[in-house]
């Protein structure tokens, strides 16, 4: 791994908000109060909603006010705070948590549009639980009841190891299987994110990103509730290429994967590593690649910013 840049998770000298970072991560502590704590440091207005015993903090710029009906919703970035039982669960889902509460510190002080951050709550699932047991289905229902089904949702996840920007294709796939007449709004709107996103990677990333399908994240829940969101991971270089390559070949392979029968069963190999390390002991900080959070950090900001590429091309289409 290369030396991280000044001020991210793995560097000798973190600054804020990186030095609470392996607080975060600690097995022994409870990441609601530590995240709480923080946020409360780093001065950041939070509300916590509480839906069925899950708690999802909310975040929000200065100017925002919730507009039931609303034609254009806020930029909603998301990502998700628990963890599965035994993994520190650096990449999934520290990173991607630090990464927008630095995206967070950075909006505030810029002439950015509307936006809203949300860390969400139970989107690990256990064993036998559905898509409808996830924290963000019932989130999902609950925001469209308010009158935020027009807010553009990006769900940051897994974000902390590698180069590449990847925007998930997993919520087209899902679609599949979902009634004809539910299909064309949400395939219309995701078609919107997706454009978005490109805009703004493509002001920010120089180009470093890919389109693939990706283990399902609080998109599925969204996707069940009748609300798109785009899923945005990062992947190594190499990893996402040999990646991108398999799954052109064996569209099979691509429903295993988000389905998770690959990711039990067969074809392990495939799999790029950042994601087999995913939910496990070897989830650490050690494993991050701090150079890149930059970039993340970045694109997150261009997501909310009245110029972005994405931006003007997704409006002219609506």
């Amino acid at each position: 791994m290369s030396v991280p840049r000044e001020g991210t998770v793995n560097s000798g000298k973190p600054s804020p908000p990186y030095h609470r970072f392996n607080d975060f991560i600690d097995t022994k502590n409870d990441r609601f109060d530590v995240l709480m704590s923080l946020l409360d440091e780093m001065k950041l207005p939070v509300s916590v909603v509480n839906i069925a015993g899950k708690r999802h903090i909310f975040v929000a710029s200065q100017s925002y006010t919730l507009r039931a009906g609303e034609k254009r919703g806020p930029v909603v970035l998301a990502a998700h705070y628990d963890r599965t039982q035994g993994s520190p669960g650096a990449n999934d889902n520290g990173a991607a948590v630090f990464m927008l509460i630095e995206a967070a510190l950075r909006l505030r002080g810029r002439a950015a549009g509307e936006w809203l951050i949300i860390f969400t709550d139970k989107e690990e699932l256990m064993s036998g639980e559905g898509i409808k047991s996830q924290g963000s289905y019932l989130l999902a229902q609950g925001l469209g009841r308010v009158g935020l089904e027009t807010g553009w949702f990006f769900i940051f996840d897994a974000c902390g190891r590698g180069d590449t920007l990847i925007i998930s294709k997993t919520a087209g796939h899902l679609l599949k299987n979902f009634h004809s007449g539910e299909v064309a709004p949400l395939k219309n709107r995701l078609r919107q994110l997706q454009l978005r996103a490109i805009g703004a990677a493509k002001n920010s990333l120089d180009g470093r990103f890919l389109l693939l399908p990706t283990p399902f994240s609080d998109d599925a829940g969204f996707l069940r509730a009748g609300m798109a969101a785009q899923t945005i991971t990062v992947l190594p270089e190499k990893e996402a290429a040999d990646f991108s390559v398999i799954v052109r070949r064996n569209d099979l392979y691509v429903n295993a994967l988000i389905s998770g029968e690959q990711r039990q069963r067969r074809g392990v190999e495939h799999i790029p590593k950042t994601w087999r390390l995913l939910n496990s002991p070897e989830d650490t900080a050690a494993r991050l690649d701090g150079n890149n959070f930059e970039s993340v950090v970045q694109f997150a900001v261009e997501l909310c910013m009245p110029g972005c590429a994405g931006i003007r091309r997704t409006y002219a289409k609506s």
